[in-house]
């Protein structure tokens, strides 16, 4: 199996981030794809894959580099460049993207060409025996941003925030094996300091002295990568992002019948999503409210002491205490497991 030796300090300095550029290569692998994997992703694939697939055939080379980078086993590692882990507030999201960027633009074109063999495998395509692959990677992956991304970068921003508040609870609550396990296909804690990344036979990896990043992304799709300063892990959110939708449409089971007497239709179903931490934005999104409606149910459900709400970034997360996991689950003892929180959430 594949795993890194993380030592106590590289560990303590180990950071959840949000990236522009990781999401963005997680929509380019959807639209190439074409398999959505929840209802939201239905919707967005239905409008955007048709311009993409009509960019591509306007384009032969860079439709056949694309299908060689993310290959069948490998990703192209000039694809993936480890992400900065820098800060990024939602209004300077495209500067952050084009400084990530640079990374792909700047790769050696041989060792973009190396990369290839590996993930197609096999020897590299004459046609594809050029100089301007990272360029032309680059400039695909600029499209799929603002076309595809950027426009919804807000409300993808809020839900990948929310997933980032609820590894840090497991940290928390859980430990570093918690918080770890499950993050993608294969990884869990190992202890002694060892962290399997995968299944595969790879040689293991020293981080010592290198920065480790947790990077989430909104579709199913997830890597590793590296350079020389930092390693990171690159996993599929708990909260893919959805739809607007009417109670118990959105990908969230339907509030249960006694919650809505008690509570009425929308407080019950503003519950209920918050299974998992999220903003007012993702919230209205979610429910078709109005702002100021939702913020009113929140408010109710904050008094009543069946939500809590903490920070990060530039949003404020609401998320269910134990009592509103116990009315929503129909327990009457108040200890539910809270999936997102306590308990890793199944993925499929």
């Amino acid at each position: 199996m594949g795993w890194w030796h993380v030592t106590t300090d590289t560990l303590a300095a180990s950071r959840f981030v949000v990236s522009p550029l990781s999401e963005t290569t997680a929509a380019l692998m959807s639209l190439e794809r074409g398999t959505a994997t929840h209802p939201g992703d239905r919707a967005w694939l239905a409008a955007h894959r048709p311009a993409y697939r009509r960019r591509l055939a306007a384009d032969p080379v860079t439709a056949q580099l694309v299908r060689a980078a993310l290959g069948r086993y490998w990703l192209a590692d000039f694809l993936t460049p480890a992400p900065t882990g820098e800060h990024t507030p939602t209004d300077e999201a495209t500067s952050t993207f084009e400084t990530e960027l640079d990374d792909v633009r700047s790769a050696d074109p041989a060792a973009a060409r190396a990369h290839l063999t590996r993930s197609i495998p096999g020897p590299l395509p004459p046609t594809l025996d050029r100089p301007d692959l990272p360029e032309r990677t680059a400039d695909l992956l600029h499209w799929v941003w603002t076309r595809t991304v950027l426009p919804t970068w807000p409300h993808r921003r809020s839900v990948l925030e929310a997933d980032v508040i609820a590894r840090l609870q497991h940290l928390t609550r859980g430990g570093w094996a918690t918080a770890l396990n499950g993050l993608r296909p294969g990884m869990r804690w190992l202890g002694a300091g060892r962290l399997q990344i995968n299944v595969y036979e790879y040689p293991p990896r020293d981080l010592t002295g290198t920065q480790l990043l947790f990077v989430p992304v909104t579709t199913d799709h997830g890597w590793v990568s590296w350079n020389d300063r930092t390693h990171a892990v690159t996993y599929p959110c708990t909260g893919p992002l959805l739809t607007p939708s009417h109670p118990g449409g959105d990908g969230t089971a339907p509030a249960p019948a006694a919650l809505v007497r008690l509570l009425g239709p929308v407080r019950a179903h503003v519950l209920t999503l918050l299974d998992t931490p999220k903003s007012t934005t993702h919230l209205v999104a979610l429910t078709g409210q109005a702002l100021g409606t939702v913020g009113r149910h929140l408010k109710v459900l904050l008094d009543a002491r069946l939500l809590e709400r903490r920070r990060a970034g530039r949003s404020v997360l609401y998320y269910r205490t134990p009592l509103a996991d116990a009315l929503v689950d129909g327990r009457t003892d108040g200890s539910s497991p809270r999936p997102g929180f306590d308990t890793p959430r199944p993925r499929t």
